[in-house]
């Protein structure tokens, strides 16, 4: 369903029992309510309340949705979204369980047998390279494949591996191996706009705006390499409206962004304010998968030689301040990606001496002594739990002595600091209900918990993915979701709690009153 229905004097929900989230036990209502939304928020909640009555000075159809004892949460948010790579991910080749370079080569040379043309592009997501046996190649792509020109991401993203082809396509220099970090974000957007141009770009969108909606999702931060705050608008206009967005900027962008006077928070035009300014987004270091994390030891895997054996940073403090500085002096909030302990450290003096506000994107290793920097510089922690579904096994490589510290959730919630959860889509699927439950039950597999002690409750985990709003009441955005069983129920051990989590059912989510999913 898109968003754009007949104008209406306002929304009906009849019938419906309230959950409140936060906290370590959550109440659900045991009697239904009704409640009415008006101007996008809630104006009343009452056992019952006669439509008539609720909008005879209305202009418009009354909309009545009858939950019918449903159980209805605040809208629930993905904190960390790459929409266009994830829409363009959901058409690609998964190569996710390659266990191997050779793996990937043979799941490449078995899709190449199927494609009616011989320089058909083939796009490709998933592989983790980190743990292989051996190295890709970029001569491995080229026997697999041929004349097909090979574009595979990583599961990360922070990684690329090409073809030959598809470097020549891509009118760059070849190389013999995988491109990370910086040379591949380099070509990321060249490699998002061939995908846009051979595939129905616009209709993905749409489908991965869809089904997000029908997940529950009523916003998201959107954090695609590219100019969103132009985007959206024009996608509004084309009737992908149902989710709220805040598009974000990263530097080279910075300079169009403050010419337009645009500052976090300011609604965008054409959006009915669905869509407001972002923050700045800066990637200060790299990723786990690729050793390019800055951390404060070196990798427990890295050979004796290696001048780069702790990651390395991709700005100084120097470079963070003055762009902190300069985003904070035109009023935007910044979204700093720090994933190893020592960029963590450098961020948060990098915000402290800027006076910057925001966040810090990932936090997933951070040493005790930063948690409550963390929570005195008042700053968010942007936080995506399938993260540690994925990088458990690696971590065991990589840091097996730091992996106590690793994605500290609850130390980090004790501390008072402001979580917020997504799930980096592509990096895991845009599926808050993925994301609420690796956050309670630490294992996706037979495995006791990771780390068990940093699990949340669901209610914490719930609070941290409603940006802020914690219950249905007056006042309040008129963003809700209806689900065909309470969420907070109690159903046994964690690991029996994020089966009933996962398994959840939405039959409506509404956006400012207005419905954006029915499935009643």
């Amino acid at each position: 369903m898109t968003g754009t229905s007949a104008p209406s004097a306002g929304t009906l929900v009849r019938r419906a029992r309230l959950v409140e989230v936060g906290g370590v036990s959550v109440p659900s209502g045991a009697e239904p309510v009704d409640l009415l939304i008006t101007g996008g928020r809630v104006s009343a909640v009452a056992p019952h309340l006669d439509p008539g009555d609720a909008f005879a000075d209305g202009d418009g159809d009354v909309r009545v949705i009858d939950a019918a004892g449903r159980w209805a949460i605040p809208g629930l948010w993905d904190a960390h979204v790459h929409l266009r790579q994830w829409a363009q991910t959901r058409t690609r080749l998964d190569v996710g369980a390659a266990r191997s370079a050779a793996d990937v080569a043979a799941l490449v040379r078995a899709h190449a047998a199927t494609l009616p043309a011989p320089d058909t592009v083939i796009f490709g997501y998933g592989y983790r390279s980190a743990v292989w046996p051996e190295p890709p190649t970029v001569a491995l792509l080229d026997a697999a494949a041929g004349d097909h020109p090979v574009i595979l991401t990583s599961g990360d993203a922070h990684n690329g591996w090409l073809s030959s082809a598809a470097f020549r396509l891509l009118g760059v220099a070849p190389a013999e191996g995988a491109l990370a970090e910086n040379p591949w974000f380099a070509l990321m957007p060249a490699v998002t706009e061939l995908a846009g141009r051979l595939t129905d770009d616009a209709a993905a969108i749409a489908r991965a705006v869809a089904d997000a909606a029908a997940h529950g999702v009523v916003g998201i931060t959107d954090f695609e390499l590219a100019y969103g705050y132009r985007d959206w608008p024009e996608r509004f206009a084309r009737g992908v409206d149902q989710l709220r967005v805040r598009p974000a900027v990263y530097p080279d962008g910075l300079d169009a962004v403050i010419a337009a006077g645009l500052r976090t928070g300011d609604p965008l035009a054409g959006t009915g304010g669905l869509v407001t300014m972002g923050p700045l987004k800066i990637i200060s270091d790299g990723s786990l998968n690729t050793r390019t994390a800055h951390c404060c030891q070196p990798y427990a895997d890295a050979a004796p030689d290696d001048t780069q054996a702790a990651g390395l940073p991709n700005y100084d403090l120097a470079e963070l301040v003055a762009l902190l500085t300069r985003a904070h002096d035109h009023g935007l909030e910044v979204a700093l990606h720090a994933i190893g302990d020592a960029a963590v450290a450098t961020a948060l003096t990098a915000f402290e001496q800027a006076s910057a506000r925001g966040g810090i994107e990932h936090a997933q290793l951070i040493r005790a002594a930063d948690v409550p920097r963390l929570a005195a510089l008042g700053l968010r922690a942007s936080v995506q739990p399938a993260h540690l579904w994925d990088d458990r096994d690696v971590t065991a490589v990589c840091w097996p002595d730091r992996s106590d510290r690793c994605f500290p959730f609850r130390s980090l919630r004790d501390a008072g600091v402001d979580l917020a959860l997504g799930s980096d889509a592509p990096v895991a699927p845009l599926d808050p209900w993925l994301a609420l439950a690796a956050a309670v039950h630490r294992s996706a597999d037979g495995r006791e918990p990771w780390n068990a002690a940093e699990s949340l409750s669901v209610g914490e985990a719930l609070a941290a993915s409603t940006d802020g709003q914690t219950t249905l009441a007056l006042g309040g955005r008129g963003d809700l979701v209806l689900l065909d069983d309470d969420p907070c129920r109690q159903v046994g051990d964690s690991a029996a709690v994020a089966r009933h989590l996962r398994s959840r059912t939405v039959a409506a989510t509404l956006v400012a009153g207005r419905p954006t999913h029915l499935a009643l």
